[in-house]
Parts: C-alpha cells; structure tokens; sequence
C-alpha cells in the first residue's frame, strides 16, 4: 500500500500491479463513512473481489472530529449524530452544509486521475459507505461523463430535490450500473428511504443491482460479495 496526496486530500492506494496501485488496471475509488478513520475501507482491497490488475484508491475525509472526542475519526461534512442514533427524522431533501465541499474535494481526485493517470471514466468505478455512499451518488450525478459503476453501500438520500433533477432523463447517466445495499435493520439510516432512493434511481431507467440483507449499519460478507461480482462485471 501507498499514502500519497491527491487534490486536497490524503489517500491510500493498493492493489494494482505492485500492491501500491500501480499498473494501468481499472480504478476503484472508495469513499469511508461518518466517524470512521480515513483509511477505514482499506481492508477490503484484500476481500472483494475485482478484475486482475483492480487499482484501489481510499481518499480519508478532511474534516477531522477530534474536537468532537473522537480521536482519528474524521468526516464529509458534519451531522448530528445524537440525533441520528436517537431516531430524528432527516429531511432527505435538505443540503447538508459541507456538502459543495466535499463534492469539489472528490471531483479534484477523479480529474487528476483521469487526466494525470489517463483513466478514462468508464474504467473508474466511485462508491462508499454510509455519508461515503450519499457523496459518492451525489458527485456521480454531476459529472460529464458517465462511470463503470457507483456503489452505494448502506447510503440514504440527501439534496433529494437535486437529485430527482439530476437524474436521467436529463442526459448524462451517471453511471453504467450501480451496486447499492442496506440493512433491514439499519438503526441510523432507514431501510424505507434506501428503498425509495432505489425505486428513484430505477424510474430513472438506472441498471440498479439491489443487495439487500439482515442486518444494521454494516457491510456483511455477503455484501462484499456482491460488490465483488458488480466490479468484475463493469470492469471487465
């Protein structure tokens, strides 16, 4: 594995030809969620499965929450997650503040590599987890051209009004296919509203795979076995 610095941001780099993200194989870009460590997803460059030669790229977010005592853990932009975690209602249409930011930051990550790294978008699939999940869709949405893939694991809607006006018909799609799971027993963002950005991105006439489980807040080991499948097939 490889620290370096894209844009604005620290990542991790693995996979590739030398096991540092090396080679000229397709990239997979995974954002970590909420209040994890920046090099959260790393793992799973190990686990999921991808095509020979899979680049792995883990971007860590820039907003630090050690002043929310949480020490290493950092953030796509701030939320309240007592409130979450007490069961509050979220306005999925609501803009969270942070939000420009953190899309520009990701942006700033995938133009280098298209550009620097010469990967074209439909050898680059964008995903994450949780808040990595929503930014992930949100950024897919607003490119001009459309990716392999976009996984959205255990991610919820947000800038909902944006959204539904981003989405095809309106020309570009925003991605070949996507990949998106939750649990049925997620305590933090509702299975109903994941079900919903699902049938919202289906009516869009998006190649949705749904991989629904068991679970909470997570990623189960037969979510990363979907995942695997999904990248073999858009990246192949």
């Amino acid at each position: 594995m490889k620290r370096t610095t894209i844009g604005s941001l620290d990542v991790t780099l693995a996979g590739g030809s030398d096991g540092d993200g090396g080679g000229d194989g397709p990239l997979v870009v995974l954002l970590h969620g909420f209040g994890a460590p920046g090099d959260d997803l790393v793992p799973l460059w190990r686990v999921v499965r991808a095509p020979a030669g899979a680049r792995f790229l883990f971007p860590a977010a820039p907003l630090s929450l050690e002043a929310e005592g949480m020490p290493g853990a950092r953030a796509w932009w701030r939320i309240n997650l007592d409130a979450l975690q007490r069961g509050g209602r979220r306005d999925t249409n609501e803009v969270p503040p942070g939000l420009v930011a953190a899309r520009s930051a990701v942006e700033g990550v995938l133009r280098h590599v298209e550009e620097a790294w010469r990967v074209p978008p439909s050898r680059i699939v964008l995903g994450g987890f949780s808040q990595g999940a929503m930014l992930s869709l949100d950024v897919a949405l607003r490119r001009p051209a459309p990716l392999a893939g976009v996984a959205l694991l255990s991610g919820s809607i947000i800038a909902g009004d944006e959204w539904r006006a981003l989405l095809p018909p309106s020309p570009p799609r925003p991605a070949a296919a996507v990949f998106q799971s939750h649990g049925a027993a997620d305590p933090l963002l509702p299975f109903s509203t994941a079900e919903a950005l699902r049938d919202l991105m289906g009516a869009a006439g998006l190649d949705v795979t749904w991989s629904p489980f068991r679970g909470a807040h997570e990623l189960p080991p037969g979510v990363l076995d979907g995942l695997g499948e999904f990248l073999v097939r858009v990246l192949a």
